[in-house]
């Protein structure tokens, strides 16, 4: 009997031993996000190992492509605006008419070709599919002082080139006025189905996918802890790689930071936080982006986000016509960086699309879209991310403990308050609301971004926060 209530006793402390171990252990489990291990080339994935080489890439063009563009362009129909009409119906085709002229005429495709050919860029085979990347290393480091690898990823419509300015900041801050207390080394892959990066030939190719994509980059390329910069997908993207390896991401820098998972209190924040905006922790400039809620939320979301309904549902079927025409491509890119980058440009017939941007700048992101065929896959990217709804991804009920810093600028589509986003981002150590700019912030605010990036940096290495998580 003895021997019975001890082997009983025995089992019910394995029992609650599991269960607190269980417990224990889940938790800590539960905070990262699997690594997904995918397979995205064609057919079957072959027994043999992958190459892992990482081989130069140089972006080309010939005469055979430039000349197909030019017969595009020379043969575009083009359907008369109505009077007035700005670009609330989307791109004005008298405006688009000068872009196409312009693009004809004086925009020089084999001079952006020496321009986008001046950083370093490679490819490397990782799950199945060739990843194009630009990796710039430091022109000059002072004595006894390492680079700090940052990865830097872009959205839709954007590309690489988004980055292209901010480079020389980031990798040479020192004689850009910057001080030379942080000094990088940049990595910006262009997304699986963007621009020179394979496109997935499999379904379900997802942000979890490219972080888990790039974090095998990253290690490959030696760098075993680095920091990460997004925005657009890039946010999502670089977000799912601080989820997949807290360990490795040292810091995570945002210009947009969306949250999915919303709970009673962003609803009593969004009908009463312009008049109690102290009992949300709103500050005065939330309460001046977010309200009227109606006009600059809910509204705005309607008008702005029938591209995104289209892409996460139907995207090869309007993608088609989009790879077939330069013109309608460009229409479809350039009206996003119009009223992205300022709502208000909506107003003007141009589309104020040169105020912030210079038209070569502008066709240079066109055209790495054209000459890769690129756009279709692009936008598959919404419907593999959006297509099982919102809110009921793994990814999307996991918080963030990465140091996090957001540069929070006056003109992104959506702004989301610090109250918002710390309940996603548990360890925000810089929240700034950046005094002018929009979606675009790399390409066209990049001195602004770069600071921001670097005073971020400077808070997390000065108390070495990463190692507190």
């Amino acid at each position: 009997c003895s021997s019975l209530a001890g082997t009983m006793l025995l089992e019910v402390l394995l029992v609650l031993g599991t269960l607190l171990i269980y417990f224990l252990f889940s938790k800590k489990k539960e905070e990262t996000l699997p690594f997904k291990d995918g397979w995205w080339g064609k057919g079957q994935k072959p027994v043999t190992q992958e190459d892992t080489s990482v081989r130069p890439f140089k972006v080309e063009t010939t005469e055979e492509e430039l000349s197909d563009l030019f017969r595009r362009l020379d043969q575009a129909r083009f359907t008369e605006p109505l009077e007035n009409s700005c670009f609330h119906y989307g791109t004005n085709s008298v405006h688009l008419r000068k872009v196409v002229s312009y693009w004809k005429n004086q925009f020089n495709w084999k001079k952006q070709v020496e321009v986008l050919n001046k950083y370093p860029q490679f490819k490397t085979k990782i799950q199945g599919i060739d990843i194009h990347f630009v990796h710039v290393k430091p022109p000059r480091l002072p004595e006894g002082q390492a680079a700090k690898p940052l990865l830097m990823v872009h959205g839709w419509p954007g590309s690489f080139y988004e980055f292209y300015k901010i480079i020389p900041l980031l990798t040479d801050p020192a004689s850009h006025g910057l001080g030379d207390e942080h000094i990088f080394e940049v990595i910006c892959p262009s997304i699986p189905g963007y621009g020179f990066s394979e496109a997935p030939h499999k379904k379900d190719f997802n942000s979890v996918s490219a972080a888990s994509v790039f974090y095998e980059l990253m290690l490959r390329l030696g760098f075993n802890e680095f920091y990460t910069q997004g925005g657009d997908w890039g946010w999502l993207i670089c977000t799912n790689l601080a989820q997949i390896a807290p360990n490795h991401v040292k810091g995570l820098h945002l210009n947009m930071a969306s949250v999915s998972k919303l709970g009673l209190t962003h609803l009593l924040s969004v009908l009463l936080g312009r008049y109690f905006p102290g009992l949300f922790g709103f500050q005065d400039e939330d309460v001046r982006r977010m309200f009227p809620f109606l006009k600059k939320g809910l509204y705005r979301i309607l008008s702005e986000s029938g591209y995104a309904h289209i892409q996460a549902t139907k995207p090869d079927t309007v993608g088609c016509g989009l790879n077939d025409s330069p013109v309608g491509l460009a229409a479809y890119i350039l009206e996003k960086f119009s009223s992205w980058t300022d709502m208000e440009f909506q107003n003007l017939e141009d589309g104020g699309l040169e105020r912030k941007f210079s038209l070569d700048d502008l066709l240079t992101n066109v055209m790495i879209y054209w000459v890769s065929g690129c756009i279709v896959s692009s936008m598959r990217f919404y419907k593999e991310n959006l297509q099982k709804g919102i809110g009921t991804q793994k990814h999307e009920k996991l918080t963030v403990q990465v140091p996090t810093g957001i540069a929070s600028f006056p003109n992104e589509i959506l702004h989301t308050p610090q109250a918002w986003a710390k309940r996603k981002y548990t360890n925000i150590v810089s929240f700034h609301f950046m005094p002018r700019g929009g979606h675009f912030a790399a390409f066209e605010e990049p001195e602004l971004l770069a600071k921001d990036i670097l005073q971020f940096v400077g808070k997390v290495e000065k108390e070495q926060l990463w190692k507190k998580k």
